[in-house]
C-alpha cells in the first residue's frame, strides 16, 4: 500500500491531544518491572524499536507517539526470523527496547527463548482479552501483548468453485479441490499458526490426516505469498488460496484497475463461521529482555493499545483491533465481513506449542 489515506492521517493527528493526556495518566499506571531507577526525561530519550512490522501506515503512528511524548523512536527492520536472530546474536549488548513481531508462534517462541521482558501494566491487561497475549508470570508480569489480528481466509474464483465447497478449513482436503488449491510454504508462520490452530479442533493424528490431504490438492508447488496465492487464482492457475485478510483487503482498496478487475472475479470465505470461527493470527510486541528504556518502552506499547493506534492498525494498515468496541472505517474491512465475523477463541500460547508438532507432521506428508 502506498502510505497513510490523508483522511486517516488527519484523523490519528486529531486524536493526538486526547491520547497525550491519555498517554500521562498511563505512565502512572504502569508498573514495569525491573523499572529503571534512572530514567532520563522522556524528552531525552531515543527509544530502539526491533519491528517485523515493514508497512509504510505504520509511520504515523510513530510519529504519533513522538508528538504525544516526546519520545524519540529510532527502527531496525527485519522479518521475525531476523529479528529473533539478531537477539540472540547480540545478547545483553542489544540496544533493542521494543520488538514487534507479526505471528504468535514467534512470539511464543522469544518468550520460551528469553528474548523478551515480562512486564505489569494495568492499561495493557484491561486493553488486550486474555487469549490474545502472553500467560502472565506467578507474579503478574506479562511477556508480550497482541496488537492487531489478521485472519486466514479462504480466496475462490466464483466461475470455478462455490462459496459453499470452501466454507471450512476442513474442506481444503476434500479430493474435489484436488489440483486446485494454491497456497504458500506449509512452514512459514502464517500457515503454522494454522496448523497449530487445527491440532486443538482436529487433534494430532486428525490435523496429519488433513495436512496430509491439503498437500494432495496443491495446483503446484507453494511458492511466493499471500498476495502471489490470491493472484494465481485470479489468473485461472489455481481455484483456492489461503491468505491473511489484509493482502485481500490492500487489492481491494488499490485505486488501479488491474486490481479491481482481479478482486471482481474473487470470492472470499471466512471459514468454520457454523462452529469454531475463523482462524485469528496476532501481530503483537514487547519488552527486549536488555532494554535500557523500560518504562519508555511500556508507555510506547500502552500507546499502540490506545484507542487512535488501534483504529490506525484497521484503517491505515486494514488489520483488526485487539482492543474491543474500538471504532475505525475500513471500506474493504465491511465488505468482507458484512460488518463482523465468528473469530476463534483460541490460547495463542497453545497454537505456539503446536508449531513443533506441525513442522513434523509436515515433514512427514511431504508439505514443503
Amino acid at each position: 500500500m502506498p502510505g497513510l489515506p490523508a483522511r486517516f492521517a488527519l484523523a490519528l493527528s486529531l486524536a493526538l491531544l486526547a491520547l497525550t493526556a491519555w498517554l500521562v495518566g498511563s505512565s502512572a499506571a504502569a508498573q514495569p518491572a525491573p523499572a529503571s531507577p534512572t530514567a532520563p526525561p522522556a524528552q531525552a530519550v531515543t527509544l530502539n524499536v526491533y519491528s517485523a512490522r515493514h508497512y509504510p501506515s505504520d509511520e504515523a503512528l510513530y510519529r504519533g507517539f513522538t508528538q504525544a511524548t516526546g519520545i524519540r523512536v529510532q527502527r531496525v527492520e527485519a522479518d521475525d526470523a531476523g529479528i529473533l536472530a539478531r537477539l540472540k546474536t547480540e545478547g545483553s549488548a542489544s540496544p533493542a527496547d521494543v520488538v514487534l513481531l507479526v505471528d504468535a508462534s514467534r512470539l511464543w517462541r522469544a518468550e520460551v527463548d528469553g528474548l523478551f521482558l515480562p512486564v505489569k501494566s494495568g492499561l495493557l491487561e484491561a486493553a488486550v482479552p486474555a487469549l490474545l497475549r502472553a500467560k502472565p508470570q506467578a507474579d503478574g508480569r506479562t511477556a508480550w501483548w497482541g496488537l492487531s489480528t489478521r485472519a486466514r481466509i479462504v480466496v475462490y474464483d466464483k466461475a470455478r468453485v462455490a462459496a459453499a465447497d470452501v466454507d471450512r478449513y476442513e474442506k481444503l482436503a476434500d479430493a474435489r479441490l484436488k489440483g486446485r488449491l494454491c497456497i504458500r510454504s506449509g512452514s512459514h508462520p502464517y500457515n503454522l499458526s494454522l496448523f497449530g490452530a487445527m491440532v486443538e479442533h482436529l487433534g494430532e493424528a486428525g490435523t496429519e490426516a488433513w495436512l496430509k490431504g491439503v498437500a494432495a490438492n496443491l495446483a503446484r508447488a507453494p511458492k511466493g505469498g499471500d498476495t502471489d496465492q490470491i493472484r494465481s487464482v485470479a489468473a485461472g492457475e489455481c481455484a483456492v488460496a489461503l491468505t491473511n485478510s489484509y493482502y485481500l483487503a490492500r487489492l481491494m482498496r488499490s485505486g488501479r484497475p488491474e486490481d479491481q478487475a482481479m478482486v471482481a472475479r474473487l470470492g472470499v470465505v471466512f471459514p468454520n463461521q457454523a462452529d469454531h470461527g475463523t482462524h485469528v493470527n496476532i501481530a503483537g510486541g514487547a519488552v527486549a529482555r536488555h532494554a535500557r528504556n523500560v518504562p519508555a518502552a511500556v508507555r510506547f506499547l500502552e500507546y499502540l493499545a490506545s484507542p487512535p493506534a488501534q483504529a490506525h492498525f484497521a484503517d491505515g494498515n486494514n488489520e483488526w483491533p485487539v482492543v474491543r468496541g474500538v471504532a475505525f472505517d475500513n471500506p474493504a474491512l465491511r465488505a468482507m465481513t458484512g460488518g463482523s465475523f465468528k473469530a476463534e477463541e483460541l490460547s495463542v500460547n497453545r497454537v505456539g506449542m503446536n508449531q513443533v508438532k506441525v513442522q513434523q507432521m509436515l515433514d512427514r506428508v511431504g508439505f514443503k
